[in-house]
């Protein structure tokens, strides 16, 4: 009984018999199209890689704890953060460090604000005089 007012419901001829049918693609796969955040923590250079992927997937945010390759292999971690930087660039996306141990980075449809501190004004060499 309720089948039947469902079919009447979606019956596209509006007849008695209802025999036009949706066609519904079942292999057709659906994206999520929500907005990702994801945590990354760098501990080899290649750890890299993974973070890369997910920002180009264009719907993650990803937050990067860069503290165990800091300690481990500094010049690696440089090589990582200037690997992550021309992929975000490249993406149009923004790149930014949080603290001494976080590293974000997004794609283009997020920006982070950055705030810049104002420089200190240049004193006058002939003030103290």
């Amino acid at each position: 009984m309720v089948f039947e007012k469902i079919k009447k419901a979606f019956s596209m001829s509006g007849g008695k018999d209802g025999d036009e049918y949706i066609e519904i693609d079942l292999t057709k796969e659906e994206k999520d199209n929500k907005v990702m955040v994801k945590l990354f923590t760098l501990k080899q250079y290649e750890d890299i890689n993974e973070v890369l992927n997910a920002l180009r997937e264009g719907y993650t945010i990803t937050v990067v704890e860069i503290k165990t390759l800091k300690q481990k292999d500094p010049i690696e971690l440089k090589r990582a953060i200037s690997k992550l930087k021309k992929t975000t660039d490249a993406l149009e996306g923004t790149i930014a460090g949080f603290g001494e141990n976080l590293v974000i980075a997004t794609p283009s449809f997020a920006k982070i604000q950055k705030v810049e501190k104002p420089k200190p004004e240049p004193k006058d060499k002939y003030e103290d005089y």
